[in-house]
C-alpha cells in the first residue's frame, strides 16, 4: 500500500489504489477490441493473423508499463487503428509493397521516431501549442469517439446521399448500445462510482442472456508464436535503398507524430494533468510511446499510439500511472484467456465511448470564442477530427489557419516559431497524405 502511494503519488492526487485499478479495468475493457481488429486488418496484408494477436498485446503491454512506471499517467497504448490501416490499405495494397518491406518502413520510421523523443523535439512541440487548441483538440478528440460509439453501436450508419443517417432500429445488437448508453448515463446521474464500469459489464451479461453476444467456445488457449513477423522489420532493411519506402516512412513518422500528440494533450487535458498550459512529463510520456512503438515494429504490429479510450478509464477516475499498470497487466493476461474477449463486442463497448465523449467536450467552455482568431481554428480543430476520422487531418486545419488569422488580427508576437515550423511541417503531411500514396 504505501509502496503504490509513494510511487505513484495515490494521495497527492486524491486516488486511491481501488479506484485505479477499476480505471485499469475499465480502460483495458474498452479497448481490448484491438487484439481482435489488429490482426484482422494487418492479415489482409498478408501477415499471419496468430502472431499479429501476440505482438499487438506485448506492444500494448510494454506500453502501458513503460507509461505507467516512466510517466505516472493513467494512459494506455497499443497499436493504432489509423496506421494499421493505413499499412494495409494505402502501402501494401494500393502501392504495391509487400508487408515485409512495408514493416521495415515502419522499423525505420520507430527508430527516427525515439531518436526525436531523445531530443526533446515532441515535447518542444507539445508545449508550443496554444492553450485553446489544446481545448479543441479534447473536445475534437470526444466528439470522434463518441461518433465511433455510435457508429459501432449501429446508431450511425452510413448513406450513399448524406454520408451519415439514423441506423436500423430493428437490428437487435443495437439496442446493447442504447441500453449501455442509458444504463451508464443513470449511474452517472445518480454519482454511482464505477459507472462506466459497472455500465460495460452489465451490458455485456444482456447481450448474453437475450443470445446477441456468443459464449466463447474456450476459456484458455495458448499465446500463438510470433516467429512469422518476429525481426521481420530489420530483416527487410536493405529494401529501404528504394525512394518510395522513404515515403511511406515519412508518412508513418508525421500521422504517428500528431497522433500522439493530439491524444496525449487531450487526455491530459481531460484528466486534469495540465499544469500552465503544458504537460508536466510530457518527455516521459512520448519516451514511453517511442519505445513501445519501436518494440512492436520489432516484434511485427504497426506503430503504437496513445488510445482515446484511456478516457473511459480517466472519467471513472483514474489519475496515475498505477491506471496504465493495470491495463497492462490485464493485457498480459489477456494472452492467456483471449476466448473469453470475444464476449466484450464492439456493441458493448460503443456505450462507454458515447458516453465519455460527452465528458471530453466540456474543454469547449475555455475556449475564447469572442476571438475569431482563435475560435475559427479551434472550430477547424473540433469539426475536423470527426468528420474525416483522422485526428492528424483535424489538428492540422486549425494549425494551418492559427498563425494567419493571428497575423491579421495584429498579434504577430503571440505566434512561436514553434508554430510557424509546424505551419510549414504540416502543409508537407496533407502533402505527403493526400498525394505521394497515390
Amino acid at each position: 500500500m504505501g509502496f503504490l502511494d509513494s510511487t505513484f503519488h495515490l494521495s497527492e492526487n486524491n486516488t486511491n489504489i481501488k479506484r485505479e485499478s477499476l480505471a485499469g479495468l475499465t480502460t483495458f475493457v474498452s479497448m481490448a477490441y484491438i487484439l481482435f481488429v489488429n490482426p484482422s486488418v494487418l492479415g489482409a496484408a498478408g501477415m499471419d493473423k496468430g502472431a499479429v494477436f501476440t505482438a499487438t498485446a506485448l506492444s500494448a503491454i510494454i506500453g502501458c508499463l513503460l507509461m505507467g512506471i516512466l510517466a505516472n499517467y493513467p494512459i494506455a497504448i497499443a497499436p493504432g487503428l489509423g496506421d494499421n490501416a493505413f499499412f494495409t490499405y494505402s502501402v501494401v495494397l494500393a502501392m504495391g509493397i509487400p508487408w515485409q518491406k512495408a514493416m521495415a518502413g515502419v522499423f525505420v520510421a520507430s527508430v527516427l521516431f525515439t531518436i526525436l523523443s531523445f531530443l526533446k523535439v515532441r515535447e518542444i512541440v507539445i508545449n508550443a501549442i496554444p492553450k485553446d487548441l489544446k481545448y479543441a483538440m479534447a473536445a475534437g478528440i470526444g466528439i470522434f469517439i463518441s461518433f465511433v460509439g455510435l457508429q459501432g453501436g449501429g446508431i450511425i450508419v452510413s448513406s450513399k446521399s448524406s454520408l451519415v443517417e439514423l441506423g436500423s432500429l430493428t437490428v437487435p445488437t443495437t439496442w446493447i448500445t442504447i441500453f449501455g448508453v442509458f444504463l451508464i448515463a443513470i449511474l452517472m446521474v445518480k454519482k454511482v462510482p464505477g459507472a462506466i464500469f459497472i455500465g460495460l459489464v452489465a451490458t455485456t451479461i444482456l447481450g448474453l442472456v437475450t443470445g446477441l453476444v456468443k459464449m466463447p467456445t474456450h476459456v484458455m488457449s495458448v499465446a500463438p508464436s510470433m516467429a512469422p513477423t518476429f525481426g521481420v522489420g530489420i530483416k527487410y532493411l536493405p529494401t529501404m535503398a528504394d525512394p518510395k519506402m522513404w515515403a511511406v516512412v515519412l508518412i508513418f513518422l508525421l500521422v504517428a507524430f500528431f497522433d500522439t500528440a493530439g491524444t496525449l494533450v487531450g487526455l491530459a487535458q481531460e484528466a486534469g494533468l495540465m499544469k500552465d498550459n503544458k504537460m508536466p512529463r510530457i518527455g516521459r510520456a512520448l519516451m514511453a510511446d517511442s519505445l513501445s512503438m519501436l518494440g512492436g515494429a520489432v516484434m511485427g504490429t504497426t506503430p503504437t499510439s496513445a488510445y482515446v479510450e484511456s478516457s473511459a478509464g480517466i472519467a471513472v477516475g483514474g489519475k496515475t500511472g498505477l491506471t496504465a499498470i493495470v491495463t497492462g497487466l490485464l493485457f498480459v493476461l489477456s494472452m492467456a484467456f483471449s476466448p473469453m474477449l470475444e464476449v466484450v463486442t464492439t456493441q458493448v463497448t460503443s456505450a462507454a465511448l458515447i458516453v465519455v465523449g460527452v465528458l471530453m467536450v466540456s474543454a469547449l467552455k475555455d475556449i475564447k470564442w469572442d476571438k475569431f482568431e482563435i475560435a475559427l481554428p479551434s472550430f477547424l480543430v473540433v469539426i475536423g477530427i470527426p468528420l474525416t476520422y483522422n485526428i492528424s487531418y483535424g489538428i492540422a486545419f486549425g494549425f494551418l489557419t492559427y498563425p494567419i488569422l493571428m497575423l491579421a488580427a495584429g498579434r504577430r508576437k503571440e505566434i512561436s516559431v514553434v508554430m510557424w515550423i509546424m505551419f510549414v511541417v504540416f502543409i508537407a503531411l496533407l502533402y505527403v497524405l493526400n498525394i505521394l500514396p497515390k
